[in-house]
């Protein structure tokens, strides 16, 4: 191999290792490092930024019936806005005691007005935590009244027994009940 061809082979080598060295260390890697970090914490952020109502109910596990409710309803957008609201949750025990074929009938489009008035009869306007609550008559969203007891440590809300008090929410918070709550 002649000096050319040596030296040829020489720069072609000095090439490829300067290349290799860009690939091991390219000029942006730096900006991808910190847009992968502020991603990962923005979606950490995001993970643990308390959500809202209905997000919260559709989470727990013991609100399926009135989440498929507030959905048929059309309340979905409303209870996802700003609030606050304080939402007495009937679980789906709750539900379950009432008379067979009552919450498929109250799921039919036909009845989305007398749904909507039994939905809105569980929420209040304002955030009510449970330290906060005491023997009162409490106004709802559809305009009639909640008779609220505290009686022996337990609150009532009507006949229903607030079973879970306090569960937060970003746009106000869910009190879990053991009985669907009907208006006058």
């Amino acid at each position: 191999m002649g000096k050319r061809a040596l030296e040829a082979s020489f720069a072609e080598i000095e090439l490829n290792r300067q290349k290799l060295d860009k690939m091991k260390n390219p000029p942006h890697l730096p900006f991808l490092i910190a847009f992968v970090a502020l991603a990962t914490l923005s979606a950490e952020a995001n993970a643990k930024a308390p959500k809202d109502i209905v997000a919260v109910a559709s989470g727990a596990g013991e609100f399926k019936t009135l989440v498929a409710a507030v959905k048929a309803a059309g309340l979905v957008e409303t209870l996802k806005g700003k609030g606050p609201f304080t939402v007495f949750a009937p679980t789906d025990s709750a539900f379950a005691k009432l008379p067979k074929g009552t919450v498929e009938e109250l799921l039919k489009p036909e009845n989305k007005a007398k749904l909507t008035s039994i939905l809105t009869y569980h929420v209040v306007a304002g955030k009510v935590m449970s330290s906060q609550v005491k023997t009162m008559m409490v106004p709802t969203v559809n305009g009639q009244q909640l008779d609220v007891k505290v009686n022996g440590g337990k609150v009532m809300v009507n006949d229903a027994t607030v079973v879970k008090a306090d569960i937060p929410a970003s746009n106000g918070v869910i009190h879990a009940i053991d009985t669907v709550l009907m208006p006058k």
